[in-house]
């Protein structure tokens, strides 16, 4: 099966069962980051759309713990960057329907949330198909180590997604019902 069809699949799949408001731990996934990840304080999150599981508890208790969050910003080209954001600084709509900030202040982040369609239990993503978090994980992982935590629904796991050469596999994936290393 072509990732087309799967992401088809799973995005509806996503729309049907997002009422039931699954959500991450908030507190749950700060510990984690605590215990293994120790000089990391450049979080890239992003602002959720599309039914993707809802990542802003998180970023809001750790701009509470004195992290230093970033959203992306889409550039031309597919490409996208990484800005300072916090509640306090207003979004404005890109051209996808997806809220971006208006802070000029580029973030490299240390660890980057990427929202997922799907995964599997080798923590390959499927994302929707842009390339978009592909091209900047290449781009960063030029200059430094980001870690990579996917998240996602638990019902978005796949035994398996078919990957290319450009496909950026993820650090960690983390569900409502736990994470996966």
């Amino acid at each position: 099966m072509n990732k087309s069809i799967i992401r088809r699949k799973i995005l509806k799949l996503r729309k049907k069962n997002y009422k039931k408001y699954l959500k991450i731990d908030a507190k749950k996934f700060f510990s984690f980051l605590r215990k293994n990840i120790f000089n990391s304080k450049n979080i890239g999150g992003y602002f959720p759309s599309n039914n993707e599981i809802d990542d802003l508890e998180i970023l809001y208790l750790l701009e509470k713990k004195n992290f230093r969050i970033a959203l992306p910003v889409i550039r031309k080209k597919n490409q996208m960057d990484f800005f300072q954001w916090s509640r306090k600084i207003p979004l404005k709509i890109n051209k996808y329907g997806i809220p971006e900030p208006l802070s000029k202040k580029i973030t490299y982040p240390d660890v980057l949330l990427v929202p997922l369609v799907g995964y599997d239990d080798k923590l390959n993503r499927l994302g929707y198909g842009g390339g978009f978090y592909d091209r900047y994980i290449s781009k960063i992982e030029k200059n430094k180590k980001i870690i990579k935590i996917g998240l996602a629904y638990s019902f978005q796991r796949l035994k398996k997604i078919p990957i290319n050469s450009h496909d950026k596999k993820l650090d960690y994936i983390f569900t409502e019902k736990g994470i996966l290393k």
